[in-house]
């Protein structure tokens, strides 16, 4: 059995061609037919994507990240509706230990008796305040006020021991800071120097005053780079 003869007249093919009649479209072979109409469908699939489609897939594609945010979005909220009450009670938790925390700062009308508690914590035992001298002006954060006190005592060095642990047993938080011991040259006696800070809880207007600084603060830093901003963009 003899094999087909796939050799193909190329020149016959082309020859045909250049004898088609574009006015009679209708009378021409199958298959530069098939091929013209392969060639319009295929210009009229590019056009439409170009002209349409492409905007369609543009919006499908950010469409389909939409969604993909979206459920995320609810899926972290549907999390935070089911542990509902435990974030209440976690917030509950954290709110009474802060109270507690709170309670160890003395309101303004409370220092001139934390002082004394220092100053008494000394005395009870046996040590000789040299120095003892309070800030003109507290440090202030936006709930609490800090006030440090430049002291210098002499005693025993036992004594001196016991001093620092009565003051963190004090109710109230106090704090020995920079502390620096040396011998004062005689009976044994050594001198300890040292900044101690206590802190008193703000009042309501207080911490009304200290939001209104921070946020006008905030604002002249935005002001001031504005311009500095402004500028960049028109190199």
């Amino acid at each position: 059995m003899k094999a087909p003869n796939l050799n193909l007249d190329f020149n016959a093919i082309l020859e045909e061609w250049k004898h088609l009649d574009p006015k009679n479209i209708g009378n021409w072979p199958t298959a530069p037919k098939a091929l013209v109409l392969l060639a319009l469908f295929g210009l009229l699939l590019f056009g439409g994507y170009m002209l349409d489609w492409s905007d369609q897939v543009a919006q499908l594609d950010a469409a389909k990240a939409k969604e993909e945010t979206l459920k995320t979005t609810f899926m972290d909220k549907k999390r935070q509706a089911i542990n509902l009450e435990t974030y209440r009670q976690q917030l509950k938790d954290l709110e009474q230990a802060f109270g507690a925390l709170l309670k160890q700062l003395p309101n303004k009308s409370e220092m001139d008796a934390l002082l004394t508690d220092i100053n008494q914590a000394g005395l009870g035992r046996g040590l000789e305040f040299e120095l003892f001298k309070p800030e003109a002006k507290e440090n202030f954060t936006e709930f609490y006020a800090e006030l440090p006190i430049t002291i210098r005592i002499t005693g025993k060095y036992h004594d001196l021991g016991a001093f620092a642990s009565d003051i963190s047993q004090l109710p109230r938080i106090v704090t020995l800071n920079n502390i620096a011991i040396s011998g004062v040259g005689k009976d044994g006696l050594l001198a300890l120097d040292a900044i101690a800070k206590t802190y008193r809880y703000l009042d309501e207007d207080e911490v009304a005053t200290q939001r209104k600084a921070a946020k006008e603060k905030a604002d002249k830093e935005k002001a001031a780079k504005a311009p500095a901003a402004g500028a960049g963009g028109h190199k």
